[in-house]
């Protein structure tokens, strides 16, 4: 399936998770096996060669960062919301575009010196992946970049994440 057939299957729903706010849902492109082929496919172009493991964004981020990590013979860390962990190693607060949120990062599970790809579902204002690159940086490792499927870029969030390459396979205004 071509990239662009797999895109189109993203689903808009409006006013959700409050009035105003547009909802980019996943599910149909998941849900179909060539299209999340096609989009992780398309995901892994974008990455650094030198990349040793994918950091996993709660929730979503975990579908996409897995595929990758099995694909492509990567290590999988969850970035965690808080509470989900037996052992935390290092924990970040930040604002979202409609409120605020912690993630956690396992203790042990990353290296300093390794090199490791921030995945997620969506950048918004860029506050989670600010977050997602604290906790890993927070360890020692190195962030090779940050890989999205869907970039609204109205909101601003890839030039909160500079120098940090952005990767985007769909792109809002």
């Amino acid at each position: 399936m071509k990239l662009d057939r797999a895109l189109a299957l993203l689903r808009e729903v409006p006013d959700f998770p409050r009035p105003g706010v547009v909802f980019r849902d996943l599910t149909p492109l998941l849900a179909d096996p060539d299209a999340l082929r096609a989009a992780v496919d398309a995901l892994q172009d974008t990455i650094d060669p030198a990349t040793e493991v994918v950091a996993a964004v709660e929730s979503r981020g975990f579908l996409i960062g897995a595929a990758l990590g099995y694909g492509w013979h990567y290590g999988v860390v969850p970035l965690r919301k808080p509470g989900k962990l037996p052992a935390v190693a290092h924990r970040v607060e930040y604002s979202l575009e409609y409120g605020s949120a912690a993630l956690e990062l396992p203790a042990g599970a990353l290296s300093p010196g390794q090199h490791v790809v921030i995945v997620d579902d969506v950048l918004a204002t860029g506050g989670t992946a600010r977050a997602a690159c604290a906790l890993v940086e927070s360890a020692g490792a190195v962030v090779t970049g940050v890989a999205v499927l869907v970039e609204i870029a109205g909101l601003g969030g890839r030039a909160h994440l500079s120098p940090t390459p952005v990767s985007a396979l769909r792109t809002y205004t």
